[in-house]
């Protein structure tokens, strides 16, 4: 039996069943790409936990993982937000293949802060995973060597990702028009 769709949802973007189905099909090429290397995974809170989790489990080589959470202070879509470590991993990341997994990469400034940041600490490599990649907003270009969707320009919640700190637990990726949701 499914759950009524929360106020505000326009319609779905991507079903359970896609999700899980597209995040299998990237977990096998990261599999292959990091097979026989030291493999970390890196979360960004609070959003990525969700695909971390279907992700690692879909991986069929070991794999260690961390995270990290961030503050954006400013306005990002000037240029000039700036984006600050507000927990920082809890391992060293030198001589570690580094994958940064992300539920979205939007205008690009948050990831290219943390691959700059990550790339000092001395791994062998960093590369970026997101769920979601939404480039019609990309400010900076930055690498995005395993991504799962590209989504059009919209608001979007679910799987991770939220209104307000909420709807983050939905099963699937859908759109939402704020305007409309409930308190």
């Amino acid at each position: 039996m499914s759950k009524p769709a929360p106020s505000g949802i326009e319609r779905i973007l991507f079903t359970e069943e896609q999700i899980r189905s597209r995040i299998g099909e990237v977990a096998a090429e990261i599999s292959e790409r990091y097979r026989g290397r030291h493999l970390k995974l890196i979360a960004v809170l609070k959003g990525s936990v969700f695909f971390l989790t279907a992700l690692a489990r879909e991986i069929d080589i070991p794999v260690k993982i961390d995270f990290l959470a961030i503050s954006s202070f400013g306005s990002q879509k000037a240029g000039g937000g700036v984006v600050r470590i507000s927990k920082d991993l809890d391992d060293m990341i030198q001589d570690e293949d580094v994958l940064l997994v992300e539920d979205i990469v939007d205008t690009g400034l948050t990831a290219r802060y943390l691959l700059q940041t990550l790339a000092g600490r001395g791994p062998n490599s960093i590369s970026i995973c997101t769920l979601l990649d939404r480039t019609s907003r990309r400010i900076v270009q930055v690498p995005v060597e395993f991504r799962c969707f590209e989504i059009p320009d919209r608001f979007v919640v679910g799987f991770g990702l939220d209104y307000r700190q909420l709807y983050r637990n939905l099963d699937y990726i859908a759109v939402m028009n704020p305007e409309k949701a409930g308190s």
